[in-house]
């Protein structure tokens, strides 16, 4: 079922559209073609300017799992066999310190509804029974509402659309690399293996979902991998002013 369909979140959609689609108009005179897709671009920039707030939240709760993970280890290695004192010495652990284990988790949570309204526009073909105008724009010739994938497989893709979504591709594999590389969590040896490797996997991960998404969806993560990069390298550097230390060593690795 698409929640999107249901009349409220439907006006929102709509909404949203025909002011992208009247920036875009703003735009016209000095962008020309690429109109549509400096509209997407921009649009993003300022909604994760918005959402600044929410990765100092994130930062915050970083930084405190970060200062309570040598007591956490201490607590499982003492009751790693009784779940429920374990259970018990965590919650007050986490009650004396004044941080909440779900810290890190509620940011997400309140910028989702923001972030998939955006999204939601990137991926819907109609919009309040009519044809999605944005989609239909074009960028260096390809189309917004067009994916690699489907390029691909309807036989339109050419020079262009292969180094158009190869470049996008790439600047979001790059900022991947930038995460796992400088923005890696403090090692922790009771980390199991699967999630480590999950955790040197999982920045990569948007560069595949690119080529399924429409031209516009990959500008929109293309702004939003380096952006969130950009403020978490800020925002680490803020809260871990002294960079020194086995933790340290391990972030930099």
């Amino acid at each position: 079922m698409d929640l999107f369909a249901l009349p409220p979140l439907a006006a929102l959609l709509d909404l949203t559209t025909r002011g992208l689609l009247a920036l875009t108009a703003l735009l016209s005179p000095a962008a020309g073609a690429a109109a549509a897709a400096l509209a997407v671009v921009l649009v993003t920039l300022v909604v994760r300017a918005a959402l600044i707030p929410v990765g100092v939240s994130q930062a915050r709760a970083e930084r405190d799992r970060a200062r309570l993970a040598p007591r956490l280890r201490s607590l499982r290695e003492r009751w790693g066999k009784n779940p429920e004192r374990l259970q018990r010495e965590t919650m007050q652990l986490y009650r004396d310190a004044g941080v909440s284990p779900f810290a890190g988790c509620l940011p997400v949570l309140a910028q989702a509804p923001v972030v998939g309204l955006l999204y939601a526009v990137f991926l819907h073909p109609t919009v309040a029974g009519h044809a999605n105008g944005l989609l239909t724009e074009h960028l260096a010739g390809v189309p917004l509402g067009s994916s690699l994938l489907t390029a691909l497989t309807g036989g339109s893709a050419d020079a262009v659309t292969f180094a158009l979504f190869g470049l996008i591709v790439a600047v979001i594999a790059g900022a991947g690399e930038l995460t796992r590389r400088f923005l890696r969590p403090p090692y922790d040896p009771a980390t199991p293996r699967s999630v480590v490797v999950m955790t040197a996997v999982l920045p990569f991960s948007t560069a595949l979902v690119a080529i399924f998404v429409p031209l516009a969806a990959t500008l929109y993560l293309a702004v939003t991998t380096v952006w969130t990069f950009g403020q978490r390298w800020v925002l680490r550097r803020f809260f871990y002013p002294i960079d020194d230390g086995p933790a340290a060593s391990h972030r930099r690795a």
